[in-house]
Order: C-alpha cells, then sequence, then structure tokens
C-alpha cells in the first residue's frame, strides 16, 4: 500500500480537510474566516503570524489557516503548505493598483510542488464596495485576465466575486471547493 493510499484512508477516517487562506495584506482574509464562523467581522486587525480556525461544515472537519500577508511574512507562507487539500486566495477588488504584486505572489505559490493538485478558490473580495454589476463584471475580468486563470494547470482553479463584510458568494465559493476536494481525495465516500 503506497503513502498517498494510506493518507488518503486516513483522511477518510477522519474527515478533515485543510484550506489555506492566502493574500496580500489587506484584502480581506481574516473577516472572510469570521463571517464563515459566525462572528463580528467589524473589528479586524491584521494577521501578524497565522490563525487556525476549525469549523465543521457539511459532515468535515475544516482546518482553516489564515496566514498573514505582509511583505515580510510572505517568505514563510511556505512553512504552511504541507497537507494542503486547497487554497483559499484573496484578492483586494478595492486594491486594483496591487494586481501585479498579487499575480508574482500566486505564481510562487502555486509553483510549489507540496501544494500540485490542492484546489484553488480565488475570492474577488470587498465588491460589496463596488456598486454597478457592469464594473463588477469588469473588476472580476481584469483579475482573471492579469492573474492569467486559464493558464493555471496544476491546480482544479475557480474565481468568484465575494464581500467578506457582508458574507456574499462565501457559502457558495467554501461548498464548491469542499465538493471538489471531495471528489479528489473521498470518492467513496
Amino acid at each position: 500500500m503506497g503513502l498517498l493510499t494510506t493518507l488518503r484512508k486516513q483522511k477518510l477516517k477522519d474527515k478533515e480537510m485543510r484550506l489555506l487562506m492566502l493574500g496580500l495584506d489587506n484584502s480581506g482574509k481574516t473577516t472572510i474566516v469570521k463571517q464563515l464562523l459566525g462572528e463580528d467581522v467589524k473589528s479586524v486587525s491584521p494577521t501578524l503570524g497565522f490563525n487556525i480556525k476549525t469549523v465543521e461544515w457539511g459532515g468535515y472537519k475544516l482546518n482553516i489557516w489564515d496566514v498573514g500577508g505582509q511583505s515580510s511574512l510572505r517568505p514563510f507562507w511556505r512553512n504552511y503548505y504541507e497537507k494542503t487539500d486547497a487554497i483559499l486566495w484573496v484578492v483586494d477588488a478595492s486594491s486594483l493598483d496591487r494586481l501585479q504584486d498579487c499575480k508574482l505572489e500566486l505564481d510562487k505559490v502555486i509553483q510549489e510542488d507540496r501544494l500540485t493538485g490542492a484546489g484553488l478558490l480565488i475570492l474577488v473580495n470587498k465588491i460589496d464596495i463596488i456598486s454597478s454589476d457592469e464594473i463588477r463584471k469588469t473588476v472580476l475580468d481584469l483579475v482573471n485576465d492579469t492573474l492569467q486563470i486559464d493558464q493555471i494547470t496544476n491546480h482544479n482553479c475557480k474565481i468568484m466575486a465575494c464581500s467578506a463584510y457582508t458574507g456574499e458568494n462565501l457559502k457558495e465559493g467554501l461548498s464548491g471547493t469542499i465538493e471538489e476536494i471531495k471528489q479528489r481525495l473521498y470518492r467513496f465516500d
């Protein structure tokens, strides 16, 4: 029996998933986690280091690793890659001038061997501050084009607009990610 088979059987027994929340600083990672947990999102301070939150979701135990995105912390992201089932990459829709930085950092992450095959959900956050549906679509298209999502081949990738503050699309995004992990890891569940 191979190591991968052993790991899958252990995961099946535990029904546990590991989600890694990454993105540039001030993109809303911690606010997303708080919103998913039903916590107050009105006062959130920057994450210095990391936070681990666990939540039951659809019969699975989700361990969400929320890692700070300051430039001084990004070299340490690789310490959190092991056993990651999905990456939740958060982009700040109100800070499009940082999209190139965002692309550079995302490219580094998705090239890591330890993350190959992990699902990738790109959450374009703070969409609630954009009033027009037409502008929302333009922002989503811009993020899609800049991050070159169609060229990501080593991850099952999905992009969606969301709002950490209002909760818009967060449950749908997480549910879709969980479903993708289930299809990949828990085929016989």
